[in-house]
């Protein structure tokens, strides 16, 4: 249920339901042979201590899923929280948000918080827009309750990982759905127009309808690690595109090729250029890397620009420690005195 350090936060479950838990460590045999244990995980506990209420893990089961970033096993779908006012919602934040719960292969649920402090008109705007998208998202306020029922159903008997920036209100709202997670909150601030941490580790809570959220520490732009090839898939507006056609070349980018049915005029081409680029510049980045004889290496030149600049030679150009001068000079006097 929780991981913090190297103690794991174990629920069990016997053969007449009663649910119990145990304060975990891991054998030592898993940590030699590498197996993490994540949240989410199904374990076997071994020798528990029932008084003291302690155990140890010794066997991970088969995960069906399993997440890098946030630490997430056996997760059915992603529930993407974001706020249409205090923060700003930024369209191209969201955009990165949904391209990387795309890529994880899971169902995703958007939710847009904070619908009370902003007009219909605009809270319809956005509806329309994230149509367009190819997304229906749920527009409910944390303050006001609203539409917080069809939000428990679409969580209900799932295991939903919850993620989003800071400030947002994820929190706010899991201490609703959820009254016994008393999850502390923090406030969004007015100089830099954005929330600040608040959860420290990932962490299950059990829905009272049926379910489990996992709650993860927030952070502001999701790493993107998927190959040039693969991101296209992670745009439903352009899955749509290649399904009423297709483009003149296989290996086609959908950049600049011709005759391509994904590049036109939509809202979000602009952003998955973008995303293109910084993949393409991964890839090439981890070839290099591949390649020891290369001779170039790319730097970063601040405002997303980069540009490749030639490869020093570690050895010849390291600083020699001090200790292996002295070692050296140890040696030197040893053998003048031979």
């Amino acid at each position: 249920m929780a991981v913090q350090a190297n103690f794991y936060q174990v629920r069990l479950a016997d053969a007449l339901g009663a649910c119990s838990s145990l304060l975990c460590t891991r054998r030592s045999r898993l940590k030699k042979i590498g197996q993490q244990v994540m949240v989410g995980d199904r374990v076997l506990v071994c020798e528990p201590d029932w008084e003291g209420r302690r155990g140890a893990i010794e066997k991970v089961l088969p995960r069906a899923t399993e997440l890098d970033r946030p630490p997430v096993a056996n997760a059915n779908q992603i529930l993407l929280v974001f706020a249409l006012a205090e923060p700003t919602l930024d369209p191209y934040q969201l955009s990165r948000f949904l391209v990387k719960a795309e890529s994880t292969g899971l169902n995703v649920c958007l939710c847009l918080n904070k619908c009370d402090l902003v007009a219909p008109g605009h809270m319809g705007g956005w509806d329309e827009r994230l149509q367009a998208w190819g997304y229906k998202a749920i527009f409910i306020s944390v303050s006001t309750f609203d539409n917080i029922g069809e939000l428990s159903d679409r969580l209900r008997d799932r295991i939903t990982v919850v993620a989003g920036p800071s400030g947002v209100g994820k929190s706010s709202l899991i201490n609703q759905l959820i009254p016994t997670a008393c999850l502390r909150v923090g406030e969004v601030s007015g100089k830099l127009g954005r929330g600040r941490h608040t959860t420290r580790h990932v962490e299950l809570f059990e829905l009272p309808g049926g379910g489990l959220l996992a709650d993860t520490p927030g952070f502001n732009q999701p790493h993107l690690d998927c190959s040039p090839e693969e991101l296209v898939a992670y745009f439903p507006e352009a899955l749509t595109r290649l399904g009423t056609g297709s483009c003149q070349f296989s290996d086609c980018l959908h950049r600049d090729e011709p005759n391509c049915v994904v590049r036109g005029d939509w809202e979000r081409y602009e952003h998955y250029l973008d995303c293109l680029e910084k993949a393409i510049a991964r890839q090439e980045q981890l070839h290099q890397q591949g390649d020891p004889d290369s001779t170039l290496k790319r730097k970063s030149k601040g405002k997303g620009k980069s540009e490749y600049e030639p490869r020093l030679e570690a050895k010849k150009y390291r600083r020699i420690s001090r200790r292996t001068q002295q070692q050296s000079l140890e040696e030197f006097y040893q053998d003048a005195d031979l």
